[in-house]
């Protein structure tokens, strides 16, 4: 209602501030001419492949970085500092390296989100008491055996944390890889309804790339993070 109401207003003439009906219709458009759907199903796909490598290297990345003190000094305070760096700065050298490619898409996606998801692992690798380590090999529990059944369960929570934080970045990231070369996901449907002046199809686009985040979230973090919740008694399970 605000929406209609400041836009019935003309503040901003209407190629510069679609009406709700406006948005509407090129969402209806987007998905008659399977627009929106090739468009998403490409996007998708790129962000199960990139956020799956990144998972793959954070989680070990930060696992080792937790455990061992010299990697602690050398990678663990460099992991800090790339952090700082916006994953699109990442895409000039991506772009050098692998050239206009489903590659340089890839390894910026890889980049925002894989430091994350180690900076999280390492956290909760060290936040976890040292009496459970030693309870553990107490009882004979020690190499691959440790790290399966104590000290990965123990900091799943921060690692949860640590994925959910690493999809937005990696979302993020592939949104603003697409935007800038012909990419055939949401990200280049974006851009050309901005090279279109077609401001309705721009605001149903994002609209699109908010629905796909908060399906995700809703659907896959949301539950697992629940569970964890209850199984570590800090909520009730529902009746």
């Amino acid at each position: 209602m605000i929406w209609e109401a400041v836009f019935r207003l003309k503040v901003w003439p209407p190629y510069l501030f679609p009406s709700p009906w406006d948005v509407s219709q090129a969402l209806a458009y987007g998905f008659q001419d399977k627009t929106f759907l090739f468009g998403t199903g490409t996007s998708v796909w790129r962000i199960v492949v990139g956020y799956s490598i990144s998972l793959v290297f954070g989680i070990s990345l930060g696992m080792l970085v937790g455990r061992f003190k010299i990697l602690d000094e050398t990678i663990g305070s460099f992991m800090g500092v790339l952090q700082t760096l916006p994953s699109i700065c990442w895409l000039p050298l991506a772009i050098l390296w692998f050239g206009l490619s489903e590659w340089a898409i890839q390894f910026v996606v890889v980049m925002g989100a894989f430091l994350s998801i180690a900076i999280a692992t390492d956290g909760g690798i060290k936040n976890i008491p040292p009496l459970y380590i030693r309870a553990a090999r107490s009882m004979g529990i020690h190499g691959i055996d440790l790290y399966w059944r104590v000290i990965l369960p123990a900091a799943l929570p921060s690692i949860i944390t640590g994925m959910k934080l690493g999809w937005s970045f990696a979302w993020r990231s592939l949104m603003a890889g697409e935007l800038l070369f012909v990419s055939a996901g949401l990200g280049h449907l974006l851009q050309m309804g901005r090279e279109l002046n077609d401001m309705a199809q721009v605001v149903a686009v994002m609209i699109m790339i908010l629905a796909v985040g908060v399906t995700v979230d809703n659907s896959f973090f949301g539950p697992i993070q629940r569970r964890l919740q209850i199984r570590w008694g800090t909520a009730q399970a529902s009746r």
